[in-house]
Order: C-alpha cells, then sequence, then structure tokens
C-alpha cells in the first residue's frame, strides 16, 4: 500500500461518518476530529470503518497517530510494510 492509497481509505472511512466531508484543500496534518467535529462515538466509528477498509489492526494505542490525515495514512503504510516483511522474511 502506497501513501495514496492509504489516504484514500481515510477519505472513504471519513464519509462513512460524515458523508459530505471535503477533503480539498485540507492539510495532512489538520485535526479530522476537529475539521470534520467528530465526537468520541463519531471516532470510534471512523477508526473501525477505516480498520474494515484497509485490512489493518487498529487499536486504541493508534489513536493518537489516526487524529490527522497524514498520521493515518502514515500508520496504514507503516503496517502494510510490517506485514510484507514478515510475508518476505
Amino acid at each position: 500500500m502506497n501513501h495514496d492509497q492509504a489516504k484514500a481509505f481515510v477519505r472513504h472511512a471519513v464519509q462513512r461518518v460524515v458523508p459530505d466531508a471535503d477533503f480539498t484543500g485540507l492539510d495532512p496534518g489538520a485535526s479530522l476530529r476537529d475539521t470534520f467535529e467528530l465526537d468520541s462515538l463519531d471516532f470510534l466509528e471512523f477508526v473501525e470503518a477505516l480498520s474494515e477498509l484497509s485490512g489493518t489492526e487498529l487499536t486504541e494505542d493508534d489513536y493518537p497517530a489516526l487524529d490527522t490525515w497524514g498520521g493515518c495514512a502514515d500508520r496504514l503504510v507503516a503496517e502494510a510494510d510490517a506485514s510484507a516483511r514478515g510475508r518476505s522474511g
């Protein structure tokens, strides 16, 4: 998985919670919670959707990294890379 694919997963997961979410011009470091006004339950729904869409197990320990678009993408790419290394090594 590359960074662009990971960002697409994030966009789709947010749009499950906030269907009219607009990512146009969104800074990768901007808080998704603040930008899309996600309360705690919305954020949990987003994390579950992201996990389902990406096939990546995400836990509470990941929540700080999942607050930004860029952080989410970085986390997904890192997990994909680790999984690929595990399969090949």
